[in-house]
């Protein structure tokens, strides 16, 4: 009897700390809830090790650094230097409040002089890196979230070997938890080759400290500072449309040239640094930009905090006639599906393209889990039928935003994540035609239609939807 009463009373105890601890996540907190009393030990445990919020880990405050914030300011004054820049107050920062809070927001400043180039495909991207890579003179830096050992990841592994022969320096950052399946041999070889390489957060130091939780999810490529990849895409065969279980693969990646770059290689060094404990901020990696476009570009970083989903949101409610995103991912956070709602309340155009075909089932009935409330308040949802759709665009009148982050919880505030905001008309209406090419080839989803599905899919649905902060 006594046994039964102290395991009683340790599970309140532990009910009392998820709730107390997670007061101000109450989503979070429902779902932690459930997860404890499926698995009423476990759970906790899990939640010991993976729920700790990253800004309160001691590692991450004592590798704060005054030197980059420094650093940093130095860095937005000399691009306040560039002449074009003072067109940011006339054309770009006046018109409304939500650029206003571009101008302001606290990561990275809008840049001029930018030039950019998009890739709608794997192949087309992947061949523009490697033609940059096998240019470089001075320093290649790549950083991904997942890197295959298969011919995709030969191809990079062989010139990166090849390039750090030359002497070029090469640094190489991966993520512990998407990149687990890489073998020790194919970093050998690069390391042998005198390429430095750096994991962020190895999945076993990262679970005794507390950070398993916790990825960093950007795509970068910089080369000797003058050219900067960003994007959806990571290394890997299937991002080429090579399984046969996706299929064609649909992504959104981008090349640039100007002062955007300084802020793509600001955010790979400060990387490097978190995880190899080196201060880079030589002049040499930051280069006067030779670019002579015209384009503002802003670099939106986040990791992990709620720049994203600030971002996000103030494009949403700033939207006053149209409204297009595509993602892979559809988990909403209470505030971006209010904003959603109101949006298309207000009579605006808002259309959303989600993939038929899913990588992560538990994700995509969480995503489905959304869809029936946004139809009955009038939203448009689409399912690509072509292949796997990985593109993460948001076009919000005449501005746009993507890159790495997916519109879910985890890349509101779990992830490190890095997007581009573009201003540009031309690179808008790029950005259009693919989502209506994307729209021609794909389903709408009806509502009378969808409230027809089986019982059993509603109840996996709602069951994703309450795990869903947790994915």
């Amino acid at each position: 009897m006594l046994w039964i009463i102290a395991a009683l009373l340790l599970f309140i105890i532990q009910i009392a700390s998820i709730i107390i601890l997670e007061y101000r996540r109450s989503n979070k907190a429902i779902a932690w809830l459930i997860i404890l009393f499926l698995f009423p030990i476990f759970g906790f445990l899990l939640y010991y090790f993976v729920a700790k919020e990253y800004f309160c880990h001691r590692t991450l405050r004592r590798k704060k650094n005054r030197h980059w914030e420094s650093f940093k300011s130095d860095l937005i004054h000399r691009c306040k230097q560039r002449i074009a820049i003072d067109m940011v107050e006339e054309t770009v920062c006046q018109e409304d409040n939500l650029h206003a809070l571009l101008k302001n927001m606290p990561s990275i400043p809008i840049t001029a002089c930018n030039e950019t180039t998009i890739y709608a495909e794997g192949e087309q991207a992947f061949e523009a890196m490697l033609e940059s890579i096998a240019g470089a003179r001075h320093h290649i830096h790549i950083e991904f979230y997942i890197i295959r050992d298969d011919n995709l990841g030969t191809r990079f592994e062989r010139l990166l070997i090849r390039k750090a022969q030359e002497g070029v320096q090469v640094r190489l950052l991966y993520d512990g938890f998407g990149s687990r399946r890489l073998g020790k041999a194919f970093l050998k070889r690069l390391q042998d080759a005198g390429v430095e390489t750096g994991c962020f957060f190895p999945p076993v130091a990262a679970f005794f400290d507390k950070r398993l939780n916790y990825r960093n999810h950007r795509k970068i490529v910089v080369v000797d500072g003058k050219i900067g990849f960003l994007g959806g895409l990571n290394i890997g065969d299937e991002y080429l449309g090579k399984d046969p279980a996706f299929g064609y693969w649909r992504d959104t990646h981008f090349s640039m040239k100007g002062d955007a770059v300084l802020w793509i290689q600001y955010t790979f060094l400060t990387d490097w640094y978190l995880v190899k404990e080196q201060i880079i901020t030589d002049s040499v990696y930051y280069p006067v930009q030779e670019s002579q476009g015209r384009e503002f570009v802003q670099i939106v970083k986040s990791g992990p905090d709620e720049t994203i989903l600030e971002l996000i949101f103030s494009l949403i409610v700033s939207a006053k006639k149209r409204l297009y995103i595509e993602t892979p991912y559809f988990v909403p956070d209470p505030g971006i599906l209010l904003a959603l709602k109101t949006a298309v309340i207000s009579g605006i155009d808002v259309r959303i393209i989600i993939p038929d075909v899913p990588d992560k089932k538990i994700v995509y009935y969480a995503s489905l889990s959304y869809v029936q409330e946004l139809l009955q308040a009038g939203a448009r949802f689409y399912c690509y039928q072509k292949g796997f759709l990985h593109s993460k665009v948001i076009i919000s009148d005449n501005l746009a935003c993507s890159g790495s982050a997916n519109m879910d919880i985890r890349s509101f505030c779990g992830q490190f994540e890095l997007n581009a905001v573009f201003f540009d008309g031309k690179v808008i209406d790029r950005l259009v035609q693919d989502f209506f090419r994307d729209l021609s080839l794909s389903q709408e989803i009806l509502l009378p239609e969808f409230e027809k599905r089986p019982g059993i899919q509603k109840m996996k649905e709602v069951f994703a939807r309450l795990l869903s902060p947790l994915f």
